[in-house]
């Protein structure tokens, strides 16, 4: 790995621990005076962030709960994997690997992002808009691997598959805080190569 390849893993490494900051410091005045009620001054505040530097890693007070910066990291960890690999092997070491890497107050915080997107109608649709997002990000890591074309209607029902897989694993995971997500994860991606047999 070259010195610029780790300096830019680095930096997206701080980037996503900044923006996983600012998201705890925004659940704790969501919790106290509800979503609609906060406001992005409060949460710049409470983070000890100047009102512009909230808007540099995030557009809107929705994007809060809607968006984080593991993406890169994804990215990186897929295009790692083993050539032999399929590409759901392949996504599913870089989904586990990544969420192995996460603290238990990160994967908290994700819980609890998760608990409110699904309890407000606004963000809810708002998720359902970022997931179509990480679909067609999904569709383009499929097609460099594979050299499919992106309109190819196999990678695009792969792509909804996965996705499909990760939106009942982060609903079950918001119901469910006891559970284990990395486990959950796992055994969805499992039950989704196994063809899913009910």
């Amino acid at each position: 790995m070259s010195v610029k390849s780790t300096q830019a893993g680095l930096r997206e490494r701080k980037k996503a621990k900044t923006m996983a900051n600012i998201q705890l410091h925004a659940l704790q005045l969501f919790r106290q005076y509800g979503y609609k009620a906060t406001t992005v001054e409060q949460i710049a505040e409470a983070a000890e962030i100047s009102y512009s530097t909230f808007f540099r890693y995030f557009s809107t007070k929705e994007d809060v709960l809607l968006i984080d910066n593991y993406d890169p990291l994804l990215v990186a960890s897929f295009e790692s994997q083993p050539a032999h690999l399929t590409p759901l092997m392949a996504l599913r070491n870089a989904m586990l690997s990544g969420a192995k890497e996460m603290t238990p107050q990160e994967l908290s915080t994700m819980r609890e992002r998760n608990e409110l997107v699904m309890s407000v109608p606004e963000l809810r649709a708002a998720m359902i808009n970022n997931m179509v997002s990480m679909m067609d990000l999904i569709i383009e890591l499929t097609c460099k691997r594979t050299g499919r074309e992106q309109e190819d209607l196999a990678v695009r029902a792969f792509a909804g598959a996965v996705i499909g897989v990760n939106i009942s694993v982060m609903q079950y995971y918001a119901e469910h805080p006891e559970a284990d997500f990395l486990a959950l994860l796992e055994e969805a991606l499992n039950k989704l190569e196994a063809g899913l047999p009910l």
